[in-house]
């Protein structure tokens, strides 16, 4: 029976899809609800009819589920950023658990262990780095927040639940800086406007503060006069200022200037000393990173003598972890800035370049270019972006034949299919660990064993 628009049907809520939907069932059609809960029986509206499936919001709930809780945030919907504020973590986690393991049986069709998800330290107040589009409200007031999902439509947020207390004071305090100062918020429209986020990152160690102003111009009227102010309030180890002219939703441009203090702040990963300011990829829940990191190295279970290739290595952080286990260690990643911050890493630990090695290419041509080589890495650690590997690694990963791949990705339905590809060309999937890193959200990291078949 097709779905009529505005067609309102009572369903009982069997799960969640991996986007955060309720999953229900209507004729042995599915139907997907936003912020609905598994267990949920509710009255819902037929939004959008597709053929076979339908999208629906929830109208009218009759009973929660025996997960849901209540809302703690009163823009977590609009905002697009959490997701799952209205079930319990514990509901959370066994969500996320069931979205991995889906992913690799029915996406992957394959038969390996998924592990119950590694949950984090702390569900609230993790996130070490926020960025927030800077606009004005109705009032004509400076404001920051979030992009509504699918748009780029600010939903004003003065507490969001994720970031710790001082950036979201900083950010109410820059505005009305700001504003004191006649400087405007950037308008994507009309390309005008001074003002377009502002960069935060915290060392979560160390607890040194990182500002960054990314405007649309050469700096701020007044600029030193605003950068000393929130200096001195709220205890910034550095401020930088960020030129972004071009029209285009990217957030950072390429050019940066310091306005205060070194340009950077400093912290530790896993034991690895960093230097950041704001081009460098860096988890963002370092007490969580540090439990992925503890168990991909577990999963390495390299030896002295071994040769560690890190693909797509960022900073060179999961590496680095993982050197004292290790002979050698080359990393690869195609954004300068990280590798330029991995190199000064390793200087600063005193690791000659047959010890430590990082080398700016894209992984695929790297990978085939070692593989040309003869190298042949006993391990590889791969952390793909969220699209996953790319044939041309996978193919350069199978022609080195490292007795150990480890995967580290955002993305369970490209690991799932990158680990298939690899079972295909003479590997066998051991076992999957899928790890929280942002909780509140739809995302889970995913860890997978890969060995090599023997003959």
């Amino acid at each position: 029976m097709a779905f009529q628009k505005n067609q309102i049907l009572t369903l009982s809520i069997e799960s969640l899809s991996n986007d955060g939907s309720g999953v229900a069932h209507h004729d042995g059609q599915a139907v997907f609800v936003a912020a609905a809960a598994p267990g949920d029986m509710a009255e819902v509206r037929i939004v959008k009819p597709m053929k076979g499936y339908a999208f629906g919001k929830l109208e009218k709930l009759l009973t929660p589920g025996p997960g849901r809780v209540r809302q703690d945030c009163p823009v977590a919907g609009p905002c697009g950023g959490c997701g799952l504020r209205h079930i319990s973590y514990a509901a959370e986690c066994a969500a996320k658990t069931q979205f991995v393991r889906d992913a690799f049986a029915r996406l992957g069709k394959l038969d390996v262990p998924v592990h119950d998800v590694l949950g984090a330290p702390a569900a609230d107040r993790y996130r070490n780095k926020v960025q927030l589009p800077v606009g004005t409200d109705e009032n004509g007031h400076l404001v920051t927040g979030f992009f509504a999902g699918r748009s780029h439509r600010i939903v004003p947020c003065a507490d969001c639940k994720l970031q710790p207390d001082w950036m979201n004071a900083l950010a109410a305090r820059a505005c009305a800086l700001l504003e004191k100062n006649g400087i405007t918020a950037y308008n994507e429209e009309t390309h005008t406007g001074r003002v377009r986020h502002l960069y935060m990152r915290q060392g979560w160690h160390s607890g040194q503060r990182l500002l960054c102003f990314v405007v649309n111009g050469n700096g701020l009227p007044n600029e030193a006069e605003i950068c000393e102010a929130l200096q001195k309030e709220f205890d910034l180890t550095t401020i930088l200022i960020n030129r972004n002219n071009a029209r285009t939703n990217v957030i950072l441009g390429a050019k940066t200037r310091v306005a205060l203090g070194p340009g950077y702040i400093e912290d530790t990963l896993s034991g690895v000393s960093l230097r950041m300011g704001v081009h460098e990829f860096y988890q963002v829940n370092t007490p969580a990173a540090e439990a992925l990191y503890a168990k991909a190295r577990e999963f390495a279970a390299l030896t002295p003598d071994d040769f560690l290739l890190d693909l797509y290595c960022g900073m060179g952080t999961i590496g680095l972890s993982m050197l004292p286990d290790c002979r050698r260690l080359v990393g690869v990643e195609v954004v300068p800035q990280a590798v330029d911050g991995a190199k000064e890493t390793a200087a600063r630990l005193g690791l000659a370049a047959d010890k430590a090695d990082f080398r700016c290419q894209d992984a695929g041509a790297a990978a085939a270019q070692l593989a040309a080589e003869g190298a042949r890495p006993d391990v590889i650690v791969v952390d793909p972006p969220r699209k996953g590997c790319d044939e041309a690694t996978l193919t350069a990963i199978a022609a080195m034949a490292p007795r150990t791949v480890v995967m580290v990705s955002c993305n369970a339905a490209t690991a799932a299919r990158d680990t298939r590809w690899l079972v295909e060309h003479g590997y066998k999937a051991e076992e999957v660990q899928p790890v929280d890193l942002f909780p509140r959200t739809k995302h889970v990291e995913t860890i997978v064993l890969l060995q090599k078949e023997t003959l």
